[in-house]
């Protein structure tokens, strides 16, 4: 496929969720592991005690930026060569509009993602693709999360 085929098979899918992924559950060693790996090892994600007495939430919550940090991996982006579009060389995060947490991911919390097409188009040789992402929880009436992830696909 080539850009123009890739953007007539989109066109019509603006404004349409095309995948939900499977449930996964915010371990305590996947925050610990975040903060371990940005530096922010504020109580509120690392100590569990006290989160269980001090915090408002009653446990230790996950950062805003892991749930974020999950895109790729709720989205199906396995890291395995596997192209979103036949044609695709590379994908490169161009960037995030509009990030929201609306609601905190309490450790032993599950949630997975929603995602929904919000634009494609041409720009500069590659295709422009916005996406909405929705990291919703299984126990809750807010998401966790919701962003519009950017990227650029090349077919070059």
């Amino acid at each position: 496929m080539n850009l123009e085929a890739v953007l007539a098979e989109l066109a019509p899918k603006i404004g349409t969720e095309f995948h939900v992924s499977p449930w996964v559950t915010m371990t305590q060693e996947r925050i610990d592991r975040f903060a371990d790996a940005t530096g922010d090892h504020q109580w509120i994600h690392v100590e569990p005690e006290r989160a269980r007495v001090e915090s408002p939430f009653g446990a230790t919550i996950a950062h805003g930026y892991l749930v974020l940090s999950l895109y790729p991996s709720l989205r199906g982006h396995d890291g395995r060569n596997t192209p979103p579009f036949p044609g695709v060389t590379r994908t490169i995060n161009y960037g995030v509009n509009r990030v929201r947490f609306p609601s905190p991911v309490r450790a032993g919390a599950r949630l997975r993602g929603r995602f929904a097409l919000v634009d494609a188009t041409g720009r500069n040789g590659a295709l422009q693709v916005v996406e909405r992402f929705t990291a919703e929880l299984d126990a809750g009436d807010k998401p966790a999360c919701v962003a519009e992830i950017v990227r650029l696909l090349y077919f070059d």
